[in-house]
């Protein structure tokens, strides 16, 4: 049953934020296990460590283990979470270059938080053993990426409807 004041097209909107929050994930993990290789670590280096919440410090290890899939886990849940939220909070009203400054913006805010406030209290590794000026970098790519939601919509919903393109025909 839908509530009387929702909007259809609202619905596509937070599925697009949802994949782009993933895509994003994927984007930023991918540069986070370059970076840790440039640095001489491996590759899932960020995903272990994340595993910490779970496993303590029995998940931090070289290479790919299975405490590895939970830390990689929590990393899309969490950043796919956050891509829907953030489409649910902007929608497709701000032009693209504003809404790529909010998608930067948000996700650096939600770096400080969840590494210096949300991560300490449930693992104290976390907050420690990040490379800081990786996984910051790692989060403006975030912010691009998830700022592009719009282009995972379907074709329909960039169209207005008869309604709204008629009433802005009658406003020129």
């Amino acid at each position: 049953m839908a509530l009387p004041d929702a909007n259809p097209r609202r619905f596509p909107v937070l599925l697009a934020g949802l994949e782009a929050g993933m895509i994003a994930a994927m984007w930023m993990l991918a540069w986070l296990g370059s970076s840790a290789v440039w640095q001489r670590r491996s590759f899932w280096t960020s995903e272990n460590l994340l595993a910490t919440i779970f496993y303590g410090a029995s998940a931090l290890r070289d290479g790919f283990s299975s405490s590895t899939v939970s830390g990689l886990a929590l990393y899309l849940l969490v950043y796919s979470s956050l891509g829907f939220l953030f489409a649910a909070a902007i929608g497709l009203k701000p032009p693209h270059l504003r809404l790529l400054l909010m998608g930067i913006v948000v996700a650096l805010g939600w770096y400080y938080l969840s590494f210096h406030l949300i991560w300490r209290r449930l693992s104290p590794l976390i907050p420690l053993l990040h490379a800081e000026r990786p996984t910051i970098l790692g989060h403006i790519i975030y912010g691009a990426v998830i700022a592009r939601f719009p282009r995972y919509l379907p074709g329909s919903v960039f169209r207005p409807s008869p309604e709204a393109e008629s009433a802005e025909i009658s406003e020129r």
